[in-house]
């Protein structure tokens, strides 16, 4: 190890604040690097990993960036669990591109790196991906907003409130999928904002968090007051752009769509703040993660993809209490029974 790589994983320990499940007795050690530690998401993916890590006797140190966009910490975080000698890696890269040449040297090191909920870039940078159908879920409420706007949807005035200039998988795959399932040329499905459809107000992102969905908002509707349709890349960024239709009275007569099945974001749905949302189970992909890792070392068997797909997919439900015709769905309240956070 170079003075370099010792360095950065010194600092990244101690800007991450690693916490260990039972690690000093475990023959298998793992770790799990997610984007922040304080977006419910994430805070339950944690949740399920430490619970299986510690079922399994598998030690799990965890990490986390301090912000959406963190990569170099993620960096670090990937230096410091070669040095520790990690069997396996958990990662929800921030950076899709950007985290690729980390994860090469980790897999060279004979590390099973499995992105967690979104895909590198590509995809086949890891051994695996444990994820949500990102498309699918985007299809879904897309379709559900087509068919609650009916003859209108022809007339739409869309606002898409996505994640970061970057475009992380995740981000490009929900937004793409909203506007398969809505009717829209995406034109280059792998990249956002290069379409001509003259529904489209704009994008603007987010952050993924309320404070960047509320200014998105704001800057969209200065673009166009009349915004009648808001796609958010979650449902935090969703409660934001609320917010902000609420200051202007339009919180009445705009229809949101999100992505996550957070216990706020379920209820946001019961209470009318948001029309539907596909939720996705961070639980399930860190503790199949974890399973992974633990096969991985005791066998060297690799994970196995879901049929007909080239990752293993994790599930995705779309959330509404306005049901439509052709869309299958469940209610909040039955969505409140598998919610996190």
């Amino acid at each position: 190890m170079t003075f370099g790589t010792l360095r950065g994983a010194l600092m990244a320990a101690a800007a991450f604040g690693a916490m260990t499940a039972g690690a000093q007795a475990a023959d298998v050690n793992a770790c799990l690097i997610t984007k922040t530690d304080t977006n419910p998401f994430f805070v339950k993916m944690k949740e399920g990993a430490l619970a299986k890590a510690e079922e399994l006797g598998v030690g799990l140190k965890t990490y986390a960036g301090k912000i959406e966009g963190d990569n170099e910490s993620q960096v670090q975080a990937i230096e410091t669990c070669v040095a520790d000698g990690a069997k396996g890696i958990l990662l929800v890269p921030t950076d899709s591109k950007g985290i690729v040449e980390s994860v090469k040297k980790a897999r060279d090191a004979g590390i099973l790196v499995i992105a967690l909920d979104t895909p590198l870039d590509p995809a086949d940078a890891a051994d695996a991906t444990f994820a949500t159908d990102n498309f699918e879920a985007g299809r879904l409420i897309g379709e559900w907003a087509k068919a609650t706007l009916g003859d209108g949807a022809a007339d739409a005035r869309i606002a898409f409130l996505d994640l970061l200039p970057a475009q992380p998988t995740v981000d490009v795959l929900r937004d793409q999928g909203f506007m398969t399932g809505f009717g829209i040329d995406t034109k280059n499905v792998a990249v956002i904002g290069d379409e001509d459809d003259s529904r489209i107000v704009g994008h603007d992102v987010t952050n993924g968090n309320e404070e960047g969905g509320r200014t998105a908002m704001e800057n969209l509707l200065q673009q166009d007051p009349m915004v009648n349709l808001v796609y958010t890349i979650n449902e935090p960024a969703a409660a934001g752009a609320y917010e902000a239709l609420k200051s202007v009275g339009r919180e009445g007569d705009v229809t949101i769509v999100s992505v996550d099945g957070g216990c706020p974001g379920v209820k946001n749905v019961a209470e009318g703040v948001i029309g539907a949302t596909s939720q996705q189970y961070p639980l399930i992909m860190a503790s199949k993660g974890i399973e992974a890792i633990k096969e991985y070392a005791d066998t060297g068997k690799l994970p196995e993809k879901t049929p007909g797909k080239e990752f293993t997919d994790t599930g995705v439900t779309l959330i509404t209490d306005k049901p439509v015709e052709g869309v299958d769905s469940i209610t909040s309240q039955e969505g409140l029974e598998k919610c996190w956070g």
